[in-house]
Formats: structure tokens, sequence, C-alpha cells
């Protein structure tokens, strides 16, 4: 079975290779990553992200930008590790959310 990035031999578009510029928060999320595979013990290793990143699937992953692909493997894995809870995790998202709402309205 051929997973999304499995792509081998297949035939594809021309490659784009010029790095566009990061928004603040890819760049956050860059530097979550980097911090947590720099825990000793690492708390998440490159290739645990690479298989949650394939477990989210092709739908998300065709979906989803990079950035947010990372984004949604990394909170998958500290959930699968017990690192932080459902709840927790939720009450952070409706944090961000309303102080990005504020940020906007201002």
């Amino acid at each position: 079975m051929r997973r999304p990035h499995d792509i081998g031999g297949l035939d594809g578009d021309a490659i784009d290779t010029a790095e566009p510029p990061a928004e603040a928060w890819e760049k956050r999320v860059r530097v979550m990553r980097q911090v947590l595979g720099r825990k000793r013990p690492p708390l998440l290793m490159v290739d645990e992200l690479r298989r949650a990143i394939e477990d989210l699937g092709a739908d998300d992953q065709s979906r989803l930008t990079y950035y947010e692909c990372w984004t949604a493997a990394i909170a998958n894995l500290l959930l699968q590790k017990g690192l932080i809870s459902v709840d927790e995790l939720g009450r952070k998202m409706d944090e961000v959310t309303a102080r990005w709402v504020k940020d906007r309205a201002q």
C-alpha cells in the first residue's frame, strides 16, 4: 500500500524549490519541534513526526499546509504519549483563538 509521501516513480509537476517566507506561527512550530527533540531524553523524534504526519492520511495531508500537518502530528504525538491531555489542548486552543480574535479586532 502506498502512503501519501510514497511518490517515487510517479509522474509529477515541476518542483519549485524556492522557500516562501515563513509566518510567525510557522517559525514557532519549527522551534517547538526542535525543542521537543532536544530534551534528554527527547520527547519527540523526527521519525515519529514523519510517521505521525503520514498517519494523518492523504486527505488531511492534501488539505492542510506543511506546518499545519506538523502541528496536527505534534499534537497527536503529545496526546499519544500522555504528555498533554485533550482538555489541556482544548483549553490552550481556546486561549490562542481568543488572543487571535482580539489581535484582529484592534
